[in-house]
């Protein structure tokens, strides 16, 4: 079994729906995002996959929630922007462009850093 682990960062404000606390304001983060792939075998060029591949792949999934109101972004407008919600929708944005990897990939886990010591995981 072989790994990748890719992380990158992007800003966002956000508001909880349903809490109790100074969250439940509008305040922002400066997220971090840690996706980890996994695959049994490499490419011909002896890779899983191309770090440049997975940046761009997830910076097309910053590109909807930088430097914006999450809670206006759908399907935020709707579903909490929590941060367990954040790495699922990160999973479902980002599996369906991996279908097309010269070996096949899948996403073993997303990480939403909120701050350097509070984060969240989704896992398939």
């Amino acid at each position: 079994m072989f790994e990748v682990t890719v992380e990158q960062t992007f800003a966002a404000a956000h508001a909880l729906r349903n809490y109790k606390g100074s969250c439940e304001n509008l305040h922002g983060h400066n997220f971090k995002v840690q996706v980890v792939l996994a695959g049994e075998r490499l490419d011909d060029a002896g890779m899983l996959v191309d770090f440049i591949d997975v940046k761009n792949l997830m910076g097309q999934v910053m590109a909807r929630l930088d430097h914006q109101n999450l809670n206006e972004v759908a399907p935020f407008d709707v579903k909490n922007p929590s941060a367990e919600n954040i790495a699922e929708y990160f999973y479902s944005q980002m599996t369906s462009g991996l279908l097309n990897t010269p070996v096949p990939v899948r996403i073993l886990e997303v990480k939403i850093w909120e701050t350097d010591i509070q984060s969240a995981t989704y896992r398939p």
